[in-house]
């Protein structure tokens, strides 16, 4: 089957595509979740440390070490662990988070042109390049969240009393690394059109010819019922000229009295006229 040509589709209206709206909005919200999953030292916390009040814990990143007590928000932070930072884990997740963050700016920075919807239709080779730059930072972060869960009790040799939990760094990874895959993709896939080109919000020009473009019918005239009875042919009931001078809304104005005629007048003047 040969391959249409772009002369033979045509876009049903000059809005952004949903697809591109999708992407461009999950993206930032994905990049905002991965920089606080980055810079916040909490991956995994350890809970009832020996010799240490019940209280108290520690709050293990990639950047950092804070300890903690439930008791007080505030702790102290940049602890020593030559151990802990020595592992393997650290080293990779520290370069693919930072990474990450920068793919997403430049995937925006590439999608951004191409989104305009000003234009009537969008650049959708920057769009969907930018979305595949957004999909791989996605990935980036998912990568070192997903290690680092498989190994959380084996980053660092702990004691068995140790109670080893889940950061809320690692969840919001999650979170921010599906935002951006999910995003990312749904914007690659503008560079093909495909679904009949309704991911594009095109249609072909014989469809259209016969659905958007087809002329409606004018509209049917609104007939206005005629005030004056007496005007109006197309009335059925019968009025008489009496009912017609009752049925005003507004008061008519008094007649002048009939005067009175003095029959008996002579045309003599009498000593009165005088």
């Amino acid at each position: 089957m040969p391959r249409r040509t772009a002369q033979e589709w045509i876009r049903l209206s000059l809005r952004t595509p949903g697809i591109l709206i999708f992407g461009m909005v999950m993206a930032p919200c994905g990049w905002v979740l991965d920089l606080t999953a980055t810079v916040a030292p909490s991956w995994r916390t350890l809970n009832n440390l020996p010799n240490r009040p019940t209280s108290e814990y520690i709050e293990q990143g990639i950047w950092d070490i804070c300890r903690r007590t439930t008791s007080s928000p505030r702790g102290e932070c940049s602890l020593e662990d030559t151990t802990y930072f020595g592992n393997e884990i650290i080293e990779v997740a520290q370069g693919l988070m930072v990474a990450s963050l920068v793919v997403t700016l430049v995937g925006l920075a590439v999608a951004i042109p191409g989104v305009r919807c000003w234009k009537d239709r969008p650049n959708w080779v920057a769009a969907g390049l930018g979305g595949l730059l957004i999909f791989l930072s996605g990935v980036m972060t998912i990568i070192p969240i997903a290690w680092y869960t498989h190994i959380l009790n084996d980053v660092t040799t702990v004691s068995p009393v140790i109670d080893v939990r889940v950061g809320y760094c690692i969840v919001l990874g999650y979170i921010g690394g599906i935002f951006e895959i999910l995003g990312g993709f749904v914007m690659f896939i503008g560079i093909c059109r495909c679904c009949g080109g309704r991911n594009r919000g095109e249609v072909r020009v014989e469809d259209a010819r016969g659905t958007q473009f087809r002329q409606k019918p004018p509209p049917r005239p609104t007939i206005i019922p005629s005030l004056d009875r007496r005007s109006n042919p197309s009335t059925t009931v019968p009025y008489s000229k009496d009912s017609l001078d009752d049925d005003v809304s507004f008061p008519r104005a008094k007649s002048p009295g009939v005067r009175s005629v003095n029959t008996s007048y002579s045309g003599r003047p009498g000593d009165a006229d005088l």
